[in-house]
């Protein structure tokens, strides 16, 4: 086993190197073929997200680990790796598979717990395997990466809470609403921080955005990202009743929507539920609307201390899946190493019990006067003889697999055996 992983990403390199080692997905495939038909390596794969570049490769043994990968970045990227070394790490054999497991299971990334980067190491390796680049260890270790990403998210709550302001406001509407479908999202004031939640409330049910900013122009050009509809700041106040969700963000030296004015609006809502998300600083709504039966305010103060609690979960769960991988590591190099040394367990099996029959059939005229008893007897001690012989170098190997110097005892075991290379 020569397993070797080299790469880069949010803890090592900022944004602007990382976008430099970026490889496009319509580029992937290209770079893997690449990457597997560079000298050395056997098998490979490239995993490249907007916070990663990874290159996780199979390599013959005997290699320095790490070099092949290193000499194929320095030609894909034009660059003298000397000149970039420092933004790399590189992991090999056990601890490139703990690697793998654990950006799978999602206890790498920049946001704990987050759902998209099992999908984006599925896809990485559906493109390898595409490209033809995986066919023996590495297809059964990433095989096994997600096996383990699975049961982590099936087996912890890691990701089962939200992080982010975005995530929050989807969560905290689910608790309101339970079903988000067909919802409608009003959204005030044309920042990023209320597109954001908005995408993402979209994305969970809701189906309909109305959209109002002071700049009209710029409220048209919001809504048409959503495909919703544009109304104009004065007019405002007259619509909100239309809306299940409000998000605002305006910047506003005032508040935007005062306690009077929302008794008014939930009178035109005959009282049904309305969530209201004030993201913007200083404040858009008075405070004092959360008095009203039916109004739910959150301001960001509010999602922040809903995010630090779930942040504090995920931390509690993130221990139970490092133990998780921990387990899976050990297990999985059990069965790599076990894998590693049966060939040669069994070619020497093979060799010594086909001497036997030889010896036995060369034999087969002395023996002819032996009752069957007595040709049995024969037949059991040969068979413990060879058992015997076995014993000491199957122990041996059992026991280096997976080691460093399993290679040496390989090959010692099979030139005192004359066993085949």
């Amino acid at each position: 086993m020569n397993l070797v992983l080299l790469g880069l990403n949010h803890r090592t390199t900022p944004v602007e190197v990382r976008e430099q080692f970026h490889i496009p997905e319509t580029e992937l495939g290209r770079a893997v073929r690449l990457l597997s038909r560079h000298p050395g390596v056997l098998e490979c794969m490239i995993l490249s997200t907007c916070n990663r570049v990874e290159f996780f490769a199979h390599t013959q043994d005997g290699a320095e680990p790490g070099g092949h990968l290193r000499d194929f970045v320095a030609d894909y990227y034009q660059k003298e790796f000397s000149g970039i070394d420092s933004y790399f790490y590189c992991h090999k054999q056990v601890e490139s598979i703990r690697h793998m497991f654990r950006v799978a299971s999602s206890l790498d990334s920049m946001v704990l717990g987050e759902p998209q980067i099992l999908g984006q190491v599925k896809q990485a390796f559906q493109t390898a395997q595409d490209a033809g680049a995986l066919n023996g260890l590495l297809r059964d270790v990433m095989n096994q990466t997600l096996a383990v990403a699975r049961k982590v998210r099936r087996e912890t709550a890691i990701g089962s809470s939200a992080v982010s302001i975005s995530s929050a406001a989807v969560e905290l509407a689910r608790k309101i609403f339970g079903d988000l479908r067909k919802r409608t999202i009003f959204i005030i004031g044309a920042g990023k921080m209320s597109e954001l939640a908005a995408k993402n409330l979209l994305r969970s049910g809701a189906s309909t955005i109305l959209v109002s900013n002071r700049t009209y122009e710029r409220a048209v050009e919001m809504a048409q990202l959503f495909q919703g509809t544009a109304i104009r700041f004065e007019e405002l106040l007259e619509n909100i009743p239309r809306a299940d969700i409000v998000i605002s963000s305006t910047g506003a030296p005032h508040f935007v929507i005062r306690k009077p004015e929302m008794e008014r609006l939930l009178a035109a809502r005959k009282n049904r539920p309305i969530f209201l998300i004030d993201i913007a600083v200083p404040r858009d709504i008075d405070p004092r609307v959360n008095e009203l039966d039916n109004v739910f305010l959150y301001d960001i103060d509010d999602l922040e201390h809903v995010i630090e609690a779930n942040r504090r979960q995920r931390k509690q769960e993130a221990q139970w899946a490092e133990q998780m991988v921990s387990r899976e590591v050990d297990q999985t190099i059990r069965r790599l190493a076990s894998r590693e040394v049966t060939p040669t367990i069994v070619a020497l099996g093979e060799h010594l019990n086909r001497i036997r029959a030889e010896e036995m059939e060369r034999m087969k005229g002395s023996l002819a006067g032996l009752s069957p008893d007595e040709q049995q007897a024969v037949e059991a001690l040969t068979q413990g003889m060879i058992k015997k012989i076995l014993h000491g170098p199957i122990t041996e190997l059992k026991g280096a697999a997976g080691k460093p110097d399993r290679n040496d005892l390989v090959h010692l075991v099979k030139k005192l055996f004359g066993l085949a290379h």
